[in-house]
């Protein structure tokens, strides 16, 4: 297994100019992304919501690469995304799921069937045309510029310790400073589009 930062410091050397969506891995990869401008964090919306979010954001910039990093409790919620991705066949998606055995964000209740669950499995039988899983983080390393150097969309499952908040949600200092919308100006600001 490896720590979710981790996993997520490999990842940054490969990002180049792409989108962000941290997903609930979020409040590390704030501490670690050299351009928060292209991150979309979206807080801690439904559990299952990055990856429709995520999609959407892949089919509307489709020249640049999106990258999610999801969770198995966001998967689990919404499996029919997986579907749809495969479906949708986006060449810029790369769906990073970081599987820490538990629903974190709640209080580190465990996730139904944990250790047999083979979500790069679910993803292939789902359609995406590849998938690969890692507990190592020297693996991952080595995979990542092959992972990233061709089309999507791709599932990549990590097995990463479980880092648990346990204080009540309502309670928790907000990893993310930024608005919604001052996310959504940064974004369009960078990408040269025009707001509405």
């Amino acid at each position: 297994m490896m720590r979710i930062a981790e996993a997520l410091a490999a990842f940054k050397p490969h990002r180049g100019d792409a989108i962000v969506v941290p997903g609930r891995g979020g409040k590390f990869w704030a501490e670690l992304t050299g351009n928060p401008n292209l991150d979309v964090p979206l807080g801690d919306p439904a559990m299952g919501g990055h990856a429709g979010f995520a999609l959407g954001l892949a089919l509307a910039q489709p020249n640049r690469k999106v990258v999610l990093f999801d969770s198995e409790g966001d998967i689990l919620m919404s499996l029919g995304m997986l579907t749809t991705i495969a479906e949708q066949a986006p060449v810029n998606f790369y769906h990073f799921l970081l599987d820490n055995e538990v629903y974190a964000t709640t209080g580190g209740q465990p996730v139904p069937n944990a250790k047999h669950v083979k979500y790069d499995r679910l993803a292939l039988a789902a359609g995406y045309p590849r998938a690969q899983a890692f507990d190592k983080l020297d693996d991952l390393d080595r995979a990542l510029p092959e992972i990233l150097g061709r089309p999507g969309p791709v599932f990549v499952a990590l097995k990463v310790y479980p880092e648990v908040e346990n204080a009540p949600i309502g309670q928790r200092r907000r990893w993310n400073t930024r608005s919604r919308t001052q996310v959504v100006a940064d974004l369009q600001q960078k990408l040269g589009i025009q707001s509405a």
